[in-house]
């Protein structure tokens, strides 16, 4: 029996679908539920399992873009599955010649393979014109003779040949990363957006962190990050200023009682944002468990459309890769994003005198359009207080009990 596999539908609002990449080869035997390709939607990379055991014949190619519903493979149910000690035998067999072509043919003999061919008189000619040297142009026609239309379309070089590689790649943009720029164009185009700029003096974080972060993680199985703070102190400036936590919906301005924070994340597939619902009811230890989880599943592939799903405030932490200062992007049709960036320690004035501390630049990037000056700032000053007095602002005077020790 011949199944016939098709795409499933991965969300609501999803048409089609990306094979990003086949995990088996055609003519493989596969057992049901076995993950046989990762398909890329506009919000999430996903596994595609086998609905049944048998040899596999593919119906697409990676990069290909496939409608749901659409069959991508065909599985013959019939077939037998081989011996193992047969397969194993076969699979040797296929490799050998190929690891020995490539280990035991000497580097100029590999070279010699790209080789580039004579130039037909026509071809030098026009080369001679240009004054490039044919042995820098690869040919198209047979055993690497360059042709007229190669001579054509070499493009001489503008500074001083080297004789270095000047090779360039091309890849397709999975469909992840080809919808995060779409949202991030819409952004920019459809918003008044504006940024503003703050500074945190992060000692007393710093502190609390020193003294208690190895208690925390031994009775909670997770670090005391940065996250958990500012997380916090985001719910708390949200309360404040609930403009801050609302979006524009066509001529209505949509405000909400409650804070699912989203997170931007570095994944396989490209900036992944999940999203941590409720926040305002999590407690330290909360945030810290989420955001580890969030980002596991992000790193592995395994985020899906659901936990992607919605967010009334986006924070995104350059820091981690060194950003000193950034205006980030606005995730649509949320209205507000705060960048933390990199811990350096500064020069600054405390009661008259200079001191060396551990300072943060923060910048609160937000729709104009429904957010207004005052709104705003006074959010970022709201996450300052927050961040420089977290015992009083953030732990309510008690910090073995935040910190649930």
């Amino acid at each position: 029996m011949i199944l016939e596999m098709k795409v499933p539908s991965p969300g609501e609002s999803i048409t089609e679908v990306e094979i990003a990449t086949w995990l088996v080869e055609d003519g493989d035997y596969v057992e049901k539920d076995q993950a046989i390709a990762e398909v890329d939607s506009d919000k999430a990379t996903l596994e595609l399992p086998a609905e049944a055991s048998g040899t596999i014949t593919l119906k697409a190619e990676e990069g290909d873009a496939v409608a749901v519903g659409a069959i991508v493979c065909l599985i013959d149910t019939s077939a037998e599955k081989p011996d193992a000690s047969t397969s194993s035998a076969t699979q040797e067999k296929m490799e050998a010649p190929k690891t020995e072509a490539v280990t035991s043919a000497p580097i100029q003999q590999q070279a010699a393979t790209y080789a580039t061919g004579t130039a037909s008189p026509a071809a030098k000619k026009i080369l001679t014109e240009k004054g490039i040297d044919s042995t820098l142009v690869s040919g198209t026609g047979k055993d690497g003779r360059i042709t007229k239309e190669d001579a054509v379309n070499a493009v001489p070089s503008m500074g001083t040949p080297t004789g270095g590689n000047r090779g360039t790649t091309r890849s397709k943009m999975s469909m992840l990363r080809r919808k995060v720029a779409e949202r991030l164009v819409e952004a920019k185009n459809t918003t008044a957006m504006l940024t503003t700029f703050n500074e945190v003096d992060m000692s007393p974080i710093f502190a609390l962190r020193s003294e208690y972060k190895e208690i925390f993680k031994t009775k909670h199985g997770v670090g005391l990050g940065f996250m958990s703070f500012f997380t916090l102190a985001v719910v708390r400036a949200l309360k404040l200023f609930p403009s801050v936590n609302s979006m524009i919906d066509g001529k209505d301005m949509v405000s909400y009682d409650f804070c699912d924070i989203s997170i931007a994340v570095s994944g396989p597939k490209g900036l992944m944002v999940p999203v941590m619902r409720n926040a305002e009811n999590l407690s330290f230890r909360g945030v810290e468990a989420e955001v580890k989880r969030l980002a596991l599943r992000a790193r592995d592939g395994q985020i899906t459309v659901d936990e992607m799903t919605g967010g009334t405030f986006t924070i995104s932490n350059g820091g981690v890769f060194g950003s000193m200062l950034s205006t980030p992007i606005i995730n649509p049709p949320q209205s507000g994003i705060l960048g933390m960036h990199n811990i350096v320690e500064r020069p600054v004035a405390i009661d008259g005198k200079v001191e060396i501390r551990p300072i943060m630049y923060v910048a609160l990037s937000y729709d104009h359009r429904i957010i207004d000056g005052r709104e705003s700032v006074g959010f970022l000053v709201a996450v300052k207080e927050a961040l420089e007095n977290p015992i009083e602002l953030l732990m309510d005077n008690d910090v073995k009990k935040a910190l649930e020790l």
